[in-house]
C-alpha cells in the first residue's frame, strides 16, 4: 500500500450531486449529476497512481486540443511538493487505512496546481500549449491582447499555467484553501528556484453564455470570476464543436461552453486568493 501523505487545511464538507459515469469531455451543466452524496474532500500531494484522474481533470480544460494531455500531467506530478489532488476521505483514520486502495477513495475530483511554462519551453506539451493560446488569442482577442500576450509569450518572463480544474458541483469553498496551499509552495520553492519566481500566470477558464441572458459569461468554477477582474487581459473562444455535447440546456435556457483565457500579474495572486476567501464565506 503507497504511502499517502495527508496536506492538512484542506478539508471542505458538501453535499454534492455526482454522477458516478461522469464524462470528462462533459459541460458544465448540471443535468450530467443525478447521485447525491456527503463526503469529506481532502488535498493530497500528486502521486504517479493519480495520473489517470488528473489527465480527465486536463481533458476539461484542453477539450480535444492537440496537447499531449500524458506528459502534462506526468510534468504536473513530478514537480515535487507543488499542488495538490483533492479526494475523498473518512473520518475515520483506521477506515481509511482499510480502503485506501479502494477505487471510491482513489478517485480525484479536482487539481490545483501550476505549470512552469517557462522552465520547460522546450518540452512538447508546452510547445503545444504556447501553440494553442499564440492561435487562439490571434484569432479571438483584439488588438491590445494579441499584443500583451505576444509580449509575454515571447520574450523571457517567468510565465506559470494556473490549474484549477475539479468536477463540477464541487463548491467553490474548496478552491480557498486549495490555491491557499499553493501560494505557500510556490513561495518555498522559488527559494530555491528561481524559475518559479513567476511575473505572470495564465489561466484558463470554463465558462458558458446563454441566449437567455444576452450572451452572458458565466464561469463554471465560480471563484474565477475573481480572477477575471484582476486579469490585465483576457480573450475567449467557444469549444461548441469539441465538446461532446456541444450546446445544451440549463433550465430554459440554450448554453455555449467557452474557454476564458485569463492573464494577471503574479503580484495580484495574494489579493486574489484574500478575494476569494471572501467571496466563498459570504
Amino acid at each position: 500500500m503507497g504511502s499517502k501523505k495527508r496536506k492538512i487545511s484542506k478539508n471542505a464538507d458538501a453535499e454534492q450531486h455526482m454522477d458516478e459515469s461522469y464524462s470528462s469531455e462533459d459541460n458544465c451543466s448540471d443535468e450530467n449529476f443525478s447521485e447525491e452524496i456527503q463526503a469529506t474532500f481532502e488535498g493530497r500531494n500528486l502521486e504517479d497512481f493519480d495520473i489517470h484522474g488528473i489527465k480527465q481533470l486536463l481533458e476539461q480544460t484542453f477539450v480535444k486540443a492537440h496537447i499531449d494531455i500524458s506528459q502534462l500531467a506526468d510534468m504536473l506530478i513530478n514537480q515535487n511538493g507543488i499542488g495538490s489532488v483533492l479526494k475523498q476521505v473518512s473520518d475515520d483514520e483506521q477506515e481509511i487505512n482499510e480502503v485506501e486502495d479502494d477505487d471510491d477513495f482513489n478517485v480525484i475530483y479536482g487539481v490545483t496546481s501550476v505549470l512552469n511554462l517557462s522552465a520547460f519551453r522546450e518540452t512538447p506539451c508546452i510547445q503545444q500549449i504556447v501553440s494553442l493560446l499564440k492561435e487562439q488569442v490571434k484569432t479571438y482577442g483584439n488588438e491590445a491582447t494579441q499584443k500583451k500576450f505576444h509580449d509575454v509569450l515571447n520574450k523571457n518572463e517567468k510565465i506559470g499555467l494556473l490549474i484549477n480544474e475539479r468536477f463540477l458541483n464541487i463548491p467553490a469553498a474548496i478552491s480557498a484553501p486549495m490555491l491557499s496551499s499553493l501560494q505557500k509552495e510556490i513561495g518555498q520553492i522559488k527559494k530555491r528556484n528561481l524559475s518559479y519566481d513567476f511575473q505572470h500566470y495564465i489561466l484558463i477558464c470554463k465558462t458558458y453564455s446563454s441566449k437567455k441572458d444576452k450572451g452572458e459569461t458565466s464561469f463554471c468554477n465560480d471563484e474565477e470570476c475573481i480572477f477575471a477582474t484582476y486579469a490585465e487581459c483576457s480573450f475567449e473562444y467557444s469549444v461548441e464543436k469539441l465538446a461532446v455535447a456541444g450546446t445544451w440546456k440549463s433550465g430554459d435556457a440554450e448554453v455555449t461552453p467557452f474557454r476564458k483565457v485569463l492573464l494577471f500579474s503574479a503580484d495580484k495572486l495574494d489579493d486574489i486568493i484574500t478575494q476569494i476567501k471572501n467571496f466563498v464565506q459570504s
